[in-house]
């Protein structure tokens, strides 16, 4: 198994980065700024879940593996 934690480190950044500016948006009312905000949060959980996915050797996208 590989060292996960400069992954960790890059997710809470990531995710830091985005409520951070979801904030800043909302106090400068700014709905753009929020937007991409929302969308680092969310693009970060989504690679994190892809990220530890394959690490553990899951589906992959577009497998045809079935139960």
């Amino acid at each position: 198994m590989r060292n996960v934690l400069p992954t960790v480190i890059v997710l809470v950044l990531a995710a830091a980065l985005g409520g951070a500016a979801v904030v800043y948006g909302g106090a400068d009312d700014s709905p753009g700024l929020q937007l991409i905000g929302v969308v680092l949060v969310v693009g970060a959980i989504a690679w994190g879940v892809r990220r530890a996915r394959r690490a553990r050797g899951g589906p992959r996208a577009g497998s045809d593996r079935r139960p």
